[in-house]
């Protein structure tokens, strides 16, 4: 479960020119930055979602505010969070089915960036030539997400009941498969994720015992 947020779109201004010569300066307030947008792209280099920790929050960068000078303000930076293959991608709430992220480089846009707010030149017209309004940007839209890894096992542990198959995988893993002093404990496979570093990991399955 993570939340991703877009960033909010930068506030616009009011300003007015003050130069030299120019007795009569006109409104200059400049409007903000788009905010953010957050996107989730696939990435072959990932296996597993062993990187994400529950509860998470991704944010874009928020929009900059407008300048004097009719200075529009930049844009806030993207953020893109990179998925393994097979990723579905659920609203947490609702349950609803939001993108199946299953081709590499596929990019899903999971959370918008605020629109800028207008600065005070942006109103301006023949019959207001100083208006001393402008507006603020909007907060970008936040999504609480499930996320989803249709799994296959990188690697079987095979053998014959009671070898240690469970506890092996118990050890090398966050897996909690159920083990005991008596054969055929394990009835369904059960998988486990082992972590090797930062973005480094691979998945086991602990098999039901062979019969031989």
């Amino acid at each position: 479960m993570i939340t991703v947020r877009g960033g909010r779109g930068g506030h616009g201004i009011v300003a007015f020119r003050r130069e030299a010569y120019v007795p009569k300066g006109g409104p200059s307030g400049g409007s903000g930055g788009k905010g953010g947008d957050v996107w989730m792209e696939v990435s072959t280099r990932l296996s597993t979602l062993a990187d994400f920790v529950n509860g998470s929050l991704f944010k874009a960068e928020n929009g900059v505010s407008g300048g004097r000078n009719n200075m529009t303000g930049a844009r806030g930076r993207d953020i893109t969070i990179e998925l393994p293959p097979g990723t579905e991608v659920y609203h947490r709430d609702t349950g609803e089915l939001l993108a199946d992220m299953t081709e590499p480089g596929q990019r899903f846009l999971a959370a918008r960036g605020g629109e800028p707010g207008r600065g005070n030149a942006s109103f301006a017209t023949p019959r207001r030539r100083t208006p001393r309004i402008c507006t603020r940007g909007e907060p970008g839209t936040e999504v609480r997400l499930r996320l989803e890894l249709k799994l296959m096992a990188d690697a079987g542990l095979v053998g014959f009941p009671n070898a240690g198959k469970s506890t092996l995988i118990s050890r090398i893993s966050a897996a909690k498969p159920k083990t005991a002093d008596y054969p055929f404990t394990t009835l369904a496979p059960s998988l486990g994720v082992v972590r090797m570093g930062v973005g480094r990991s691979f998945t086991v399955a602990d098999l039901p015992g062979l019969i031989q």
